[in-house]
């Protein structure tokens, strides 16, 4: 099985150069405009778009997420109108990789089987599913490979030599190591320790790893992907598009420039760092 994130790092590292992943919320701040938003994403320099299932009890994600999420879902986005924004999406861009990021109970409540069948009918590559542990794999994450998706499973500072082979066991895609102990956009990324993290969890498998939470800056993003194969930036994206909302949280003319502006700012940060000669 070869999926489109796959020949993305592949790509990537036939060019000598590191990934940008960035993520968005399904929906946020409403269809059309997240629609544009995911548009102009790959333009922009993003290499893997990761886009957030709206959930109401996310435990993960940081206030500047999760109210994305509550805006997402008073505007009535759902899972089905995720994996719809994905086919329109797709419509455009066959290449990109999207991958799915959020929370098991939206998945269940839909039905894994149908989901993995529309998700993947979609042109969705991978799901990101933050609270089912590998002792889950039955669940969903066995079903999904088999359905032809990847599994990307999350590592982090609290992840050690014991627990590691059992998070990547059937992990595929890549490995995301989150590199602060708590919610996203709490703290910003340690360098030097995410350097040991990504040596450490490289020693266990070939694997790309990213790294994402607590990446804000075009200079940050750049540091961290020296370190890794990639950089993932959500938090600083919601901000920049909630700063162009009107009171009532409308989009505005600038809404999706904002967003793409600041893309384009962390992609030249990103590919301003070169892959290490093998």
């Amino acid at each position: 099985m070869t999926t489109r994130i796959d020949t993305r790092f592949a790509e990537l590292k036939r060019q000598g150069r590191k990934a940008l992943v960035t993520f968005v919320m399904a929906g946020d701040p409403d269809l059309d405009t997240c629609l544009q938003v995911l548009k102009s994403l790959p333009a922009a320099g993003s290499d893997i778009i990761e886009i957030g299932m709206p959930f109401t009890d996310p435990m993960a994600d940081g206030p500047a997420i999760q109210a994305a999420g509550l805006r997402a879902l008073h505007g009535g986005t759902t899972l089905k109108k995720t994996l719809g924004l994905v086919r329109d999406f797709r419509k455009d861009d066959a290449t990109t990789p999207i991958v799915l990021m959020g929370y098991y109970n939206p998945i269940y409540i839909y039905g894994v089987d149908q989901f993995l069948v529309d998700a993947k009918a979609a042109g969705v590559d991978g799901l990101i599913v933050v609270d089912l542990p590998p002792e889950e794999d039955e669940e969903l994450c066995l079903p999904a490979m088999k359905a032809g998706l990847n599994f990307i499973r999350l590592a982090t500072p609290t992840t050690d030599e014991k627990r590691l082979p059992a998070v990547l066991a059937n992990t595929s895609g890549f490995v995301y190591y989150v590199s602060i102990t708590g919610i996203t956009g709490s703290a910003s990324a340690d360098t030097a320790a995410v350097a040991d993290a990504v040596a450490r969890i490289k020693r266990h498998t070939d694997l790309p790893v990213c790294v994402g939470f607590g990446i804000r800056t075009p200079e940050a993003a750049g540091a961290i992907a020296a370190q890794a194969d990639g950089a993932v930036v959500g938090t600083a994206l919601i901000d920049a598009l909630k700063a162009t909302l009107g009171a009532d949280n409308r989009a505005t003319d600038g809404s999706v420039g904002a967003v793409a502006d600041l893309v384009a700012a962390l992609s030249a940060g990103v590919r301003g760092v070169k892959q290490a000669a093998e």
